[in-house]
């Protein structure tokens, strides 16, 4: 039994390495577009760039000043959308618009968002506003959509650069995992091994292949062709999802659209996750929902987990023979996939012997997202409670009931849908 089990292990780990993607290598990554590069192109589309905002007040304003330096010779305007913040971060934008040039101030326009209807997520909520703000005011054809979260900023190449892989391969959408803070010790132990399991259940190398059904994005970064978006009929196609990014990014390949996902030298994230607590809840916001809310795959998650991590690791301590050196085979083979993800974010190579332990750190997350939903504590984001129901009904991500927490602490079910208004407003 000692044997098949290692020898399962060694399959699995052999397949991994060798036939699914390449997901541990170092790239794809662009490398940025000159001005001088820039100016030998004819055109430059128009670029509409919406930053969806909620309690971003840290960060906002050097994101937003970071977008304003884009060398970008297209005409492009940034749009940031307050998700109703508590914490001033749609003034903040306000006063720094204040201190602008008169031409930089023509560039960023500040809104609010009306009450949000029942059953659509926030971000997407504000997306969807910024997007028919933008159409009403700017009439934009041809152009393209940049949505970037709050808490990135960009190189002044950044848009250029994004802009310019679209249009030398025709693409619909093109996407980036920006650079993630790791300085803390959990950002170090915990934050390379999230990049390296999301590039493991999506290799990059597949989903830029028109030829594969595999689809992915990342939210902080992706810029999309007017047309694409109204092809797969807009935000309001996805607006339940939780895992936003990969459902827009399998709507549009799924529509004959050509995707591009990346890791980008371009755009670094300044959230932190200063606390083990901080890691935790970001696996167990969304763990769950990525197994689409079902028993089975979760129990399979755990199979192929133990297999590929714990069995090697302990099979060489506890048995002999040929099945140890199968063990310790396959136990090298799978902590040296690490290392090009180390590389990338700069930090010591020895991590890759806690790769083991770090791998039970978010099985055992993920397994508390499947408690949380079976609990029915849903997911909690920005004070905002995205209740799941107990059963799911479809092989993907399901309709979901929202509501604001406010004061209360208890979670009603029964939210009635709240109409949208109709009017924007300027700050």
């Amino acid at each position: 039994m000692m044997i098949i089990l290692t020898g399962l292990s060694f399959i699995i780990w052999i397949w991994l390495f060798f036939f699914h993607g390449r997901f541990w290598s170092r790239g794809p990554i662009l490398q940025p577009i000159s001005p001088t590069e820039q100016f030998k192109c004819k055109r430059w589309p128009d670029v509409y760039i919406i930053v969806p905002a909620r309690d971003e007040a840290k960060t906002i304003e050097q994101v937003t000043l970071s977008l304003l330096q884009q060398d970008y010779l297209g005409k492009y305007q940034i749009l940031v959308v307050d998700d109703d913040s508590q914490d001033g971060t749609g003034d903040i934008v306000h006063r720094c618009r204040q201190d602008l040039s008169e031409d930089q101030q023509g560039k960023l326009t500040v809104i609010c968002t009306p009450p949000r209807p029942s059953g659509w997520s926030g971000k997407l909520w504000a997306l969807s506003h910024g997007i028919d703000y933008i159409e009403r005011q700017y009439k934009p054809e041809n152009a393209y959509f940049f949505f970037t979260d709050a808490d990135i900023v960009h190189e002044p190449s950044h848009l250029a650069t994004l802009v310019d892989k679209a249009e030398t391969d025709q693409l619909d959408q093109v996407s980036e995992m920006v650079q993630l803070r790791c300085q803390s010790f959990f950002e170090r132990a915990f934050i390379p091994a999230f990049v390296y399991f999301f590039c493991m259940l999506y290799p990059f190398s597949k989903v830029n292949k028109s030829s594969t059904s595999i689809a992915a994005g990342a939210g902080g970064t992706v810029l999309i062709r007017q047309y694409a978006l109204a092809k797969i009929g807009g935000i309001s196609a996805l607006k339940t999802a939780l895992i936003d990014d990969v459902t827009l990014a399998s709507l549009v390949k799924k529509s004959g659209g050509k995707i591009y996902l990346g890791h980008s030298r371009l755009a670094r994230s300044l959230r932190t996750y200063e606390r083990i607590t901080d890691v935790w809840d970001m696996i167990t916001r969304t763990a769950y929902v990525q197994l689409r809310y079902s028993l089975f795959w979760l129990l399979l998650t755990i199979c192929l987990m133990s297999m590929m991590w714990f069995f090697p690791f302990i099979h060489i301590f506890t048995i002999n023979g040929i099945a140890r050196k199968i063990a310790m085979a396959t136990y090298f083979i799978s902590i040296l996939s690490f290392i090009p993800t180390l590389s990338r974010f700069g930090i010591s190579f020895l991590w890759i012997f806690a790769l083991p332990a770090i791998a039970l750190f978010y099985l055992t997350a993920t397994i508390g997202s499947a408690l949380n939903y079976y609990r029915g504590k849903g997911m909690m984001w920005k004070g905002r409670a995205y209740v799941t129901p107990a059963i799911g009904v479809e092989n993907k991500e399901l309709q979901i009931d929202f509501e604001d927490l406010g004061a209360s602490e208890k979670i009603n079910s029964s939210v009635e849908p709240v109409k949208a208004k109709d009017d924007r407003h300027d700050l």
